[in-house]
């Protein structure tokens, strides 16, 4: 991959470049691709925007080269306001939590995320595209919401105070658009990261006042 040109780095993975229209995914760690390509391919078929997967093998993906920008710049750039985004967020939440689970034997379990905030929401010409599938699973829609409102409060308590601001205007506007997660899926999506490895110390010591300001209701 050395003669590639890398077009973004994450917590865990890296996009080279391949050519006008494939980008090459590789996690640094390694681990099997198959299983987020089968979930992108399930979604995709029903409609979902996800990047187009042309091949998996290892810890490398083959994905279509999305134009655009992700809406995590798009909000830090102002060209789309803070509503806006919520919208577009619980929309995306919405849609795909009214596709059943592959596998699920509980008839309430949806196709979940776990991981749906701006930076894996790319705004192109062609609407709004989900990247970043790996943490993907199934059960109650609420997990994914309790994940994605857990995200943004992480943040919002982060000591870069404009990333604070932008991330807690966030939250208030997604929770005032996404129905509340039960307290119960705030507590397993708390635990899910707190043994997240792509995560800090320090930012595994902020999670419980993180989670303190996502709203919940009972259960």
């Amino acid at each position: 991959m050395a003669d590639l040109a890398l077009l973004a780095s994450g917590r865990d993975a890296d996009v080279f470049a391949l050519d006008e229209s494939r980008v090459l995914r590789h996690y640094r760690q390694g681990g099997d691709t198959a299983p987020e390509a089968q979930v992108m391919a399930y979604v995709a078929a029903a409609g979902y925007p996800v990047p187009a997967v042309y091949a998996a093998d290892g810890p490398d993906l083959v994905l279509e080269r999305l134009d655009g920008e992700t809406l995590f710049d798009a909000l830090l750039a102002e060209r789309v306001a803070v509503g806006t985004a919520a919208d577009l967020l619980a929309d995306l939440h919405d849609r795909l939590h009214r596709l059943p689970a592959r596998r699920g034997v509980e008839p309430t379990d949806r196709v979940l995320h776990l991981d749906l905030h701006p930076q894996n929401v790319m705004v192109t010409s062609r609407g709004p595209v989900v990247i970043d599938w790996r943490n993907a699973a199934e059960g109650p829609a609420d997990l994914d919401v309790a994940m994605t409102a857990l995200i943004f409060a992480e943040v919002a308590v982060s000591p870069d105070a404009q990333l604070a601001d932008f991330a807690r205007a966030g939250l208030d506007a997604f929770q005032r658009r996404a129905e509340p997660p039960r307290a119960s899926q705030l507590r397993n999506a708390l635990g899910m990261r707190q043994v997240n490895p792509t995560l800090s110390v320090a930012e595994k010591a902020a999670l419980d006042h993180a989670a303190a300001l996502v709203h919940t209701r009972a259960g």
